[in-house]
């Protein structure tokens, strides 16, 4: 950390960031009685999972200085571009993000799809299999998967070391997943050379993992994901799904969408799990307000 905490400057880049962003950018209704511009910041708080009051004591050039992860939430919240990400970075007094931070960074383009999948099944994912975010339905389909740290915020490495993350995915495509896991991270170490983040991990699961040195050894590539994928949920049971995927190539980053069939037995399930998983949220939500 650099202590060179810019109190005044931040509170303005944080206001003109914030009435720049319109409710539609991120969802919401303007409604008949708005008359500021941008945002209010309630609805900027409540996009970066803080108190209203904490915010405005940010706006107003008189709060602490935020954590990194929360400058992190701030920056994701306000849909900033990698560059306005880092400026955010250095005013709150921190010379560069930490390398984890801006893997989780968003961008704006994905974020402004996934304000309007709330009703959705989707999720977005980093480069390296990381989830960065998903939708209330996404989470109770799939479990949380943000929380992870370290190789394991890989769902890669968390598939051929960690057999829970098994446990939701139909046993009929196991063989599958895994050949297109190493088939895929094989790609990226062609692509990304020695030391790359790719490369490291291969690295670490030819040595933790029997089963990924075996498939690593045949050097396949081309595989790709199938988009039927079947699922057995431990409250609903067997889903049957099909998974759209939506590239961003500047950051490597992809958005995945979960559907079914209307009419199917699958959709009704995935209807209830987008109940389940929206009062779950607004529960969560209301248990950390202030």
């Amino acid at each position: 950390m650099d202590h060179t905490f810019d109190r005044s400057s931040l509170g303005a880049f944080l206001r003109t960031r914030r009435t720049a962003l319109q409710p539609e950018d991120v969802g919401l209704h303007r409604g008949q009685r708005r008359r500021a511009p941008g945002l209010r910041r309630e609805e900027v708080a409540e996009l970066c999972t803080m108190s209203a009051d904490y915010f405005a004591r940010l706006e107003r050039g008189d709060g602490p200085q935020p954590s990194e992860q929360m400058v992190a939430a701030i920056a994701r919240g306000l849909r900033l571009t990698p560059d306005e990400r880092d400026h955010l970075f250095l005013l709150a007094g921190y010379r560069t993000a930490r390398r984890d931070l801006r893997l989780q960074h968003v961008s704006p383009g994905l974020m402004r799809v996934m304000d309007g999948l709330a009703g959705t099944t989707a999720q977005v994912m980093g480069p390296m299999g990381e989830t960065l975010l998903q939708t209330p339905s996404a989470v109770a389909l799939l479990g949380e998967q943000t929380q992870y740290t370290g190789n394991a915020r890989s769902a890669t490495y968390r598939w051929f070391t960690d057999p829970a993350a098994r446990e939701r995915y139909h046993p009929d495509q196991h063989d599958n997943n895994s050949r297109t896991n190493a088939a895929l991270l094989r790609a990226a170490v062609t692509r990304d050379g020695p030391g790359s983040p790719s490369a490291d991990l291969a690295d670490i699961l030819l040595r933790t993992s029997d089963e990924f040195a075996r498939l690593w050894d045949l050097h396949e590539v081309g595989l790709r994901w199938s988009e039927t994928k079947r699922f057995i949920h431990p409250q609903v049971g067997r889903l049957d799904l099909y998974c759209q995927l939506l590239l961003e190539p500047d950051q490597g980053q992809s958005l995945l969408i979960f559907t079914a069939t209307p009419g199917t037995e699958s959709h009704e399930k995935l209807t209830l799990l987008t109940v389940l998983g929206t009062d779950r949220f607004a529960a969560e939500a209301e248990r950390h307000q202030p």
